[in-house]
């Protein structure tokens, strides 16, 4: 714990140093298989918070050799695949979008040796790691922005976007994204609020969509575009599996109105993704709020999470009919390399599913239903699979309610340190994972039940989607994959319902695989089944297609 205090010390020391050293050397390509297995991408994802998820040295906070300690939890669940929220050294040290070195792990959380350590032993329980990027801005305290600031002269000046004038018309989210560097230095509070205000024309003004802490890179410029190709080689020849890529819309502003989502943000994506999968067996996944469905194509970044989706998965989890039916609707089209969720990190997805369904855990098991039997790569947020309740927050903007530590035993198991860096969730005495387990019809064995039951069926994992069906509340679907076929019927509603499915296997059994023991389903000579639904229930079959 002294040593890690001191390497804290030691990087909070180096931030305020203007001309920190920062590594930009050139790092060659060593595509290596990660040795996972070819579909590995196509399982269940979970979002982890390092720094909420599992304290090992008892000072507070979550770190990389405390979330090995998890690997054989998140293996008995059935997760496929991690997604850790930013890991590298940040200016504030816990939302971790203000990165300050691209390849330096955030000192409370460890070491290279303990990022090595990590991804041999994920690997070695079949689970793949992806990690955020930040590839639009960096944090203010980064040694080269510093630099520029410092010296007009310098050669980092070209690294970011400068321009004395800018003129009137930028409102992005509701403020100006321009900023004086002169009225440094800042401290991060974690509130952009309260940082000092810009002062539009003045002489040193500089480019920050997402505020002065954060100023954006100046991606026209070809030696910055080779950093982030030789960062993103760093961890990729250490083993990692692919990324998350942070704001990816976001990368060119052209002018006041043609900011967001450009026609060279998309080709800079294309790019990148094209550099991570030349590495064998990589994954990719954007964050593109603008377009989707667009950015989930193969030609832009080839994963998307499917943003606006997870409104109304809740609301028909809710008994929502319209919600239904927009769910339905979206499916019909929608892209097998899209990430789907419930919820994430960031408080413009929604409160945690327990606060939104107000503990309703009937209501829970639909939502999760909901997208772990559907296309796509589902993405399960880190206590989601235990019912994990949010913390207060200071207004309804603030993600910290979202950011609690995870609660693994009821008195809460995060650390051995009273006063952990965020206060513990007031469900955990029930919601937590030692009981959970315990339990065979909690929440947890609800999640494992149907990730065991994704991952068994190839339909269910790859498979296509067909005759969807909405009849008030009640929604039926069947997905395909060569001679395997599920049938899928879910009841939103406080009433039984009886659903007609068309098109199946004339004379045909479909055995009930959730929940187990139903009766069959039979089909008559049309193909026809009729299925009664109880009130807010979920069923499961399984046809086999005749030779």
């Amino acid at each position: 714990m002294k040593i890690k205090n001191l390497l804290m010390c030691l990087a909070a020391a180096l931030a305020q140093t203007a001309h920190a050293w920062v590594d930009t050397r050139a790092v060659p390509p060593e595509p290596r298989p990660s040795g996972l297995s070819e579909h590995w991408q196509n399982g269940v994802f979970m979002e982890v918070f390092v720094r909420g998820y599992q304290d090992s040295d008892g000072d507070g906070i979550g770190d990389l050799r405390g979330l090995i300690q998890r690997l054989d939890y998140l293996k008995m669940l059935g997760i496929s695949g991690l997604w850790l929220m930013p890991i590298t050294a940040s200016s504030d040290h816990d939302h971790g979008y203000a990165t300050m070195d691209y390849r330096r792990i955030e000192p409370a959380y460890g070491t290279l040796a303990d990022f090595d350590a990590l991804i041999r032993e994920a690997h070695r329980r079949g689970i793949g790691i992806v990690m955020d990027y930040v590839i639009n801005h960096a944090s203010w305290q980064f040694p080269p922005f510093q630099q520029a600031v410092a010296d007009r002269a310098s050669p980092w000046r070209s690294w970011f976007v400068w321009n004395p004038d800018p003129g009137p018309g930028w409102n992005i989210w509701d403020k100006y994204p321009w900023y004086d560097a002169s009225r440094q230095p800042w401290t991060w509070t974690g509130d952009l609020k309260d940082l000092p205000q810009p002062a539009p024309g003045a002489p040193d003004t500089y480019f920050g969509t997402f505020g002065p802490a954060m100023p954006d890179f100046n991606l026209r410029n070809p030696d910055v575009v080779r950093y982030h190709e030789d960062s993103l080689r760093f961890w990729l020849n250490r083993g990692l599996d692919g990324y998350r890529l942070d704001a990816a819309p976001h990368l060119i502003e052209n002018n006041a109105k043609d900011w967001n989502d450009q026609p060279e943000s998309r080709a800079l994506t294309k790019h990148f993704q094209d550099l991570i999968k030349s590495y064998p067996g990589r994954y990719v996944v954007c964050e593109a709020t603008a377009d989707p469905i667009a950015y989930g194509r193969p030609e832009l970044c080839g994963g998307a999470f499917a943003f606006n989706l997870n409104y109304d998965l809740v609301k028909a989890a809710k008994g929502d009919a319209d919600a239904v039916q927009r769910v339905a609707d979206y499916h019909r089209t929608m892209l097998p390399t899209m990430a789907t969720f419930l919820h994430n990190h960031d408080i413009f997805t929604g409160r945690r599913l327990w606060d939104q369904l107000h503990g309703d855990e009937a209501r829970y098991r639909l939502a999760a239903a909901s997208y772990l039997l559907l296309p796509g790569t589902p993405f399960v947020y880190y206590g989601e699979e235990i019912g994990l309740a949010g913390i207060d927050g200071k207004d309804a903007s603030d993600d910290a309610p979202l950011r609690a530590p995870m609660s693994w035993t009821p008195s809460g198991g995060f650390s051995t340190n009273p006063q952990p860096f965020r206060p513990l969730a007031l469900n955990r005495s029930q919601h937590n994972a030692e009981s959970q387990q315990r339990d065979a019809g909690s929440l947890f064995n609800f999640y494992r039940e149907l990730i065991a039951l994704r991952r068994a069926s190839p339909s269910l994992t790859v498979g296509t989607y067909e005759r969807g069906q909405v009849q008030g509340t009640a929604w039926q679907f069947t997905r395909r994959h060569g001679r395997e076929l599920s049938l899928v019927a879910i009841n939103y509603g406080d009433a039984p319902v009886t659903v007609t499915v068309d098109a199946l296997p004339r004379r045909a059994r479909a055995i009930a695989l959730l929940p187990r023991g139903v009766a069959p389903l039979r089909t008559d000579s049309n193909g026809q089944a009729k299925a009664v639904l109880p009130p807010l229930s979920v069923r499961v079959y399984r046809l086999q297609l005749p030779e």
